[in-house]
């Protein structure tokens, strides 16, 4: 077939033309992926994504961070440090990372306090933390995240001697799971018994009083006003039952705790239990108004709240309208007895404040302790909760409603039968199946 020039002509700028915008597409494309970088994780668990609870604690710290990483070239420690901090820095991209060599610089190493190597040091505004590399992973990244975006210590006191709940006492009744949460994050938790130490010390962030079992003296009572008056945090966790001398500090708040417990049968077609109250639902409040998990109550009281003069009063939660407050035996069938009980719906929590100079007073008190109790803050949302009330009352207003957990699942757990199913079908099974067809397909061409 004969072309013309002209066509001859057409033909090659054709090419030309289809050359130079492939080139210019493949210049467009790897300017695209130098500036722009973008990243899909499909995994089930998605493993290679922060976690909620990390993105809502990178996004609060306002000031850049330092990162200086010490670890030698050798092995993968410096591609999984950078691994992980990308991933920060997809949101903080004020993250800045700086990779020192241990066996080059022994100075900087001695300066930093550095003990092996693949140590991290962390620096945020003038605070600084150290992350040892067996402790390197998202969760204790994030907790240390967590402490540096706080000022100054915070000390949550809990009140002792009088058969209260203890943050140091594994018991189901006690509180130790809860307060390992709080060290994580940078409180600090003592007992403190008034009869040791008859005054509330002025550095005490917090004053928790966890359900006392034997009644408080008349001057230990009034230490705790004192502690309010002079503008103290106080969270009260008061079990149904008696107040045991605290009536003087639950009027001064305008508390009254209802008698009897807070049964719900909707509640117990959840739990099996008319004592345990599910709550989905809660109050405007800033400690739980984006709050969106359940959280389980087992033998709850109903609360009445009349703000003191000066103060602002709020509901935290309370139950639903098919509750009541029973004030029988709980054993055996229960029903509501009209002029008994107090019918639903009923508060549960209460929350006060009170302005100062400079900040805000803050209390709240429950109807329940066992909601952050050993045996009962895995369920649920309790634990969220209980960090959220204590971020709250110590002023660390941005760090409420973030959730605790920040390391997902990864772990599979196989039954001993599925194992051995899984490991015939590999070791005998498939190999049997490939030599079979190999013998079939064998066969069949000998036959030809």
């Amino acid at each position: 077939m004969l072309h013309s020039p002209r066509a001859k002509w057409q033909l090659r700028l054709m090419n030309v033309s289809f050359v130079v915008l492939f080139l210019v597409a493949v210049g467009l494309l790897q300017w695209l992926a130098r500036e722009y970088h973008l990243q899909f994780d499909w995994t089930q668990a998605r493993r290679h994504s922060l976690s909620p609870a990390s993105v809502a604690v990178i996004e609060r710290l306002k000031e850049p961070l330092k990162i200086t990483a010490f670890a030698s070239s050798r092995g993968e420690t410096r591609r999984v440090i950078q691994d992980m901090v990308t991933r920060y820095q997809k949101y903080k991209p004020d993250i800045k990372i700086e990779f020192v060599n241990p066996d080059t610089a022994p100075e900087r190493v001695r300066t930093a306090g550095v003990q092996s190597d693949g140590e991290l040091v962390l620096e945020y505004t003038d605070a600084k933390e150290n992350i040892p590399p067996a402790q390197f992973n998202e969760e204790n990244f994030t907790n240390a995240l967590t402490r540096l975006g706080h000022r100054g210590e915070r000390w949550v006191l809990f009140l002792s001697g009088h058969g209260e709940r203890s943050p140091d006492k594994p018991a189901n009744f006690d509180l130790s799971t809860w307060a390992s949460q709080l060290h994580k994050r940078g409180f600090k938790t003592r007992t403190l018994s008034l009869g040791d130490h008859p005054q509330i010390p002025g550095n005490t962030t917090v004053l928790v009083i966890a359900g006392p079992r034997t009644r408080l003296l008349a001057g230990e009572v009034k230490e705790i006003q004192n502690h309010l008056d002079r503008g103290g945090n106080l969270l009260w966790l008061h079990d149904p039952g008696p107040l045991y001398g605290l009536e003087p500090l639950a009027e001064s708040l305008g508390i009254e705790f209802l008698p009897g417990v807070i049964v719900d049968p909707a509640s117990e077609a959840i739990t099996g239990n008319a004592a345990a109250i599910v709550i989905a639902k809660y109050g405007a409040h800033p400690v739980v108004r984006n709050f969106g998990d359940n959280t389980v109550f087992p033998q709850a009281g109903g609360i009445s709240l009349r703000a003191p003069e000066g103060w602002q009063g709020s509901v935290l939660m309370d139950t639903r309208a098919s509750s009541w407050s029973e004030t029988g035996p709980l054993n055996g069938p229960i029903q509501f007895d009209k002029g008994k009980d107090i019918r639903g719906p009923l508060n549960l929590a209460v929350a006060l404040s009170h302005p100062l100079d400079k900040r805000e007073q803050r209390v709240i008190v429950f109807g329940d302790g066992d909601f952050v109790a050993n045996s009962y803050i895995a369920n649920a949302g309790n634990l969220d909760l209980g960090m959220s009330l204590v971020n709250w009352l110590s002023q660390d207003d941005a760090y409420v409603n973030i959730p605790v957990k920040t390391a997902r699942d990864r772990t599979l757990n196989l039954s001993r039968s599925v194992q051995i199913a899984i490991a015939t079908g590999f070791l005998v099974v498939l190999p049997l199946l490939m030599i079979g067809s190999g013998v079939f397909i064998w066969l069949r061409r000998r036959k030809r």
